[in-house]
């Protein structure tokens, strides 16, 4: 249960065998116990379960304290009203005693209860620790089964499971150590596309808990939109910039000639339909949500988008965001003139804009988190420490360190290690997924 036990010595008939076989000794481990160290103390597992009520966890320690004995370490898991409740102790004197007033003490409460002896701690965890979030909706058992058959044939361990949320999706976070984070997320990225679920797999460490920025794409990220496609709708010309869209999305077009083609069918717009645009953006479902928290734990929230800053702008203000980079439609006399002023924001800029943001921010770039759906946002992914293809294209999937591909954008929380509680919480129990 422990994550980081002491290192157990040899024993002398282990020694013993190895100078007979004449087996040169391994290096020692840099925290090798030494030569001489004393056997490890007798310990004993005390495993308790049955229907949950309060008190156990007290009445258990309470009995235990009365023999004397010393907390290696405890865990507690409450599933659907059932506790299971196990305690690692040093062995006392009169463990007879102890074992039968444990008995005694777990039928007064309606409970079973199991004493196992042994020696030491638990085993040292293995070398390449990982955190892996699996979202699924729903999260079935063959997924699971594929999953953790994926981690045992890379060599790695499962040491622990916490759910992090049943709403909207279910989510769940594997401690895995045993195998090097890459090596590992490339084994579950191939299943997890298999079994339909969205897998996330990070390397354990204090940075994981860092305050970070998190950079957003617009268009079909934090909004459901195509900003320019609704400039387009009053313009008469929605279907030819559909069209030029996605193929620039799906990268057949290179995105700043696509750009300029398209907000030429602008030209001559009277601008006034800037206040209409913005009032039928619709923001993807968990969007508030998602930045709220991120605020409230001390993110910094940015956007980079190749649509405009006359959408953008006004996103900035009504979301509190941090920072912002878009592109700026040229306007003369009242109207557009269909061309856009200053530097474009491309798949090459957004990636730029990242780097901009984690500096003025204070962010080391790895500690960056990067989420897009297209073509264009791959070098900005590729440039986070963290990048989130969010109901992306095929391509984007592929190159991306994960995906989500559920309709709520404040699941990406869940990647970061953030439980749907710990969301209410800092949302004053507002709604999942507003």
């Amino acid at each position: 249960m422990s994550d980081s036990p002491p290192a157990r010595a040899a024993s002398p008939a282990e020694t013993s065998a190895a100078a007979t076989a004449h087996v040169p000794a391994p290096p020692a481990p840099e925290h090798a116990a030494p030569e001489h160290a004393l056997p490890e103390p007798r310990t004993l597992l005390v495993k308790v379960f049955g229907k949950d009520r309060p008190g156990i966890t007290t009445g258990l320690f309470t009995t235990l304290a009365e023999y004397g004995v010393d907390v290696v370490d405890f865990e507690q898991v409450v599933t659907r009203g059932r506790i299971v409740l196990c305690a690692l102790v040093t062995a006392p004197s009169l463990e007879g005693e102890l074992r039968a007033h444990l008995h005694q003490w777990a039928e007064g409460q309606r409970l079973q209860a199991e004493v196992i002896s042994g020696t030491g701690d638990n085993r040292p965890r293995g070398e390449g620790r990982s955190h892996v979030t699996v979202l699924g909706h729903p999260l079935t058992a063959a997924a699971v089964a594929a999953l953790s058959a994926r981690v045992t044939a890379c060599g790695g361990n499962i040491d622990r499971v916490f759910r992090l949320a049943k709403y909207p999706v279910t989510a769940v976070e594997l401690a895995v150590s045993g195998v090097p984070t890459e090596i590992l997320r490339a084994a579950l990225a191939q299943e997890a596309a298999a079994q339909r679920v969205d897998v996330a797999v990070v390397r354990s460490g204090l940075q994981r808990r860092a305050k970070r920025l998190v950079v957003m794409d617009v268009d079909s990220t934090l909004i459901q939109d195509e900003v320019i496609e609704l400039f387009a709708a009053h313009a008469g010309c929605e279907q030819q910039v559909a069209e030029v869209t996605a193929a620039a999305m799906r990268g057949e077009l290179d995105f700043a000639e696509s750009l300029r083609a398209r907000v030429a069918l602008l030209a001559g717009l009277d601008a006034d339909v800037v206040a209409k645009v913005r009032a039928s953006v619709r923001l993807t479902p968990g969007a508030r949500t998602l930045i709220r928290t991120l605020k409230r734990l001390g993110y910094q929230v940015a956007i980079v988008s190749g649509g405009f800053t006359q959408v953008t702008d006004d996103l900035v203000e009504r979301l509190g965001l941090d920072f912002a980079a878009a592109n700026t439609l040229e306007v003369a006399d009242g109207r557009f003139t269909g061309r856009v002023v200053g530097e474009i924001v491309d798949r090459a800029g957004k990636a730029r804009m990242l780097e901009r943001f984690a500096v003025e921010a204070g962010v080391p770039l790895e500690q960056t988190v990067a989420i897009g759906d297209g073509a264009n946002d791959l070098d900005m992914l590729n440039a986070a420490g963290l990048g989130v293809a969010f109901n992306a294209k095929p391509l984007v999937r592929e190159a991306a360190d994960t995906a989500v591909n559920v309709p709520f954008l404040d699941t990406v929380l869940y990647l970061l290690g953030i439980s749907r509680e710990e969301v209410e919480d800092a949302d004053g129990g507002a709604p999942a997924s507003t």
